[in-house]
């Protein structure tokens, strides 16, 4: 079974188990319903059943009870006449309302209960008072005809519900599911990216020192092979901080305090210094140009935008024309503070240009790198609520561009706030009312 046909089995599974579930919901509020209904028309036919015993009761007492013409049957109860009857203390019954169908010979019982008579269900309430007793009685077919009424629009709703709640279950499982299978095979992919990364420096160091004990060689030789080890060793190391360091904040996540902040310029004129030596070696003239003054100041950690300038730099060199420029520059615009490193290389494709974040994503792999430094550079910029903009540099080449809200300086912060603790302590007399007291 492939990844598609398990996800689909898996949605299916699911949306059984929901469509069971709200299946048996649904049952049992329809046998409630059904209870409350018949429960509902059966003690209405009650009450009346009680109001005609009582008028029944009254006529008696004003010497009427024995004409059956002062005692009427209802005819507007949904076609269920209330019949009365009187019984006699020899036990014969005799109709008092025109009409009324004969009772069988039964035993009654004081109270409320229901017979068949003449094979239709009968409500009947029994009265005695003194020596006589009234017996009262409506058919209440129409309630089983409601019943059944009721079933029908019932198993029809329930099956419509069936195969809508079955639908709706499996699509939203599947689409649930798809954000899942992205994460299943992007750490799938990750896996197998950075066990590539990891086995190329292996065998490297696998090979050289094979190479090295299959014969006797000179110190020099020695000294040589074991520099090539120590600079794959390198490689692991640096690909294993960098994968620490993306694994750290995707556990832990990154957050800058509200007093900490620092001033871009001088970040970015130190690793401009800092790589010096590499763009030297490649006879690139790596330069910085600060528009405006300072400070360029924004909330992050130094180290964390250090890091970042330090990969963008660093690609940058990687990337540009031999002989050719990088150009580093912070600049503001508005209340943002604006990072921008460009260089005179081939550029990043427009298509390429969503992916380049991605980690193990190297837009030219035939250049030096993981493709993991453009991931944690990402991090760092989401982290401080920084703003990308790739885009193509004056020369042609790749420009990398972020940005922040300007805040102020950490010294100015700091410089606020003596100031304002100096104002309360030279002015007695408002502090009182300043601090309610």
């Amino acid at each position: 079974m492939n990844i598609n046909e398990s996800r689909r089995s898996h949605a299916a599974k699911v949306a059984v188990r929901a469509t069971v579930i709200v299946m048996a919901c649904y049952v049992i509020a329809a046998f409630v319903l059904n209870l409350v209904v018949v429960h509902r028309l059966t003690a209405q036919a009650d009450v009346r059943l009680s109001e005609k015993l009582a008028d029944a009761g009254k006529l008696s007492i004003i010497g009427l009870g024995t004409a059956p013409h002062f005692l009427h049957s209802d005819q507007d109860h949904d076609d269920a006449p209330t019949f009365v009857w009187r019984v006699s203390p020899s036990g014969s019954m005799t109709p008092l309302t025109p009409g009324a169908p004969t009772f069988p010979q039964t035993t009654l019982r004081k109270g409320v209960g229901t017979i068949d008579i003449g094979g239709t269900p009968f409500r009947l309430l029994t009265k005695t008072t003194g020596s006589e007793t009234l017996v009262a009685g409506e058919s209440i077919a129409q309630i089983g005809r409601v019943r059944s009424a009721l079933v029908a629009p019932e198993l029809i709703f329930g099956l419509v519900l069936l195969i809508v709640m079955f639908t709706g279950s499996l699509v939203i499982g599947l689409r649930a599911s798809a954000p899942l299978e992205v994460i299943r095979r992007r750490q799938a992919e990750f896996t197998a990216d950075a066990s590539h990364e990891l086995r190329t420096p292996l065998s490297v160091i696998e090979a050289e020192v094979a190479l090295a004990l299959r014969r006797s060689r000179s110190p020099d030789e020695y000294r040589t092979v074991l520099g090539r080890v120590a600079d794959e060793g390198l490689r692991l190391r640096h690909i294993v901080d960098d994968l620490l360091w993306l694994a750290r904040v995707d556990d832990q996540g990154m957050t800058v305090p509200a007093d900490v902040s620092v001033d871009v310029t001088d970040v970015a004129k130190t690793c401009t210094n800092r790589f010096q030596a590499l763009a030297g070696t490649r006879g690139i003239k790596l330069t910085f140009d600060e528009r405006d003054g300072g400070p360029h100041c924004v909330r992050a950690e130094l180290e964390w935008v250090d890091r970042l300038i330090g990969v963008l730099v660093d690609n940058a060199c990687k990337y540009a024309t031999a002989n050719g420029r990088v150009v580093v520059r912070v600049l503001s615009m508005g209340n943002r503070i604006v990072l921008q490193v460009d260089d005179d290389g081939p550029g990043i494709p427009p298509d390429q240009r969503s992916l380049v974040m991605d980690r193990f994503h190297r837009a030219d792999v035939e250049r030096p790198g993981t493709g993991l430094g453009l991931a944690i550079a990402n991090s760092v910029v989401r982290a401080t609520n920084g703003a990308w903009v790739i885009g193509e540099s004056p020369s042609g080449g790749a420009r990398m561009q972020v940005s922040w809200r300007r805040v102020s300086s950490r010294r100015t912060m700091l410089e606020d706030n003596r100031g304002s603790a100096d104002d309360l302590s030279t002015e007695p007399s408002a502090a009182p009312a300043q601090l309610g007291i």
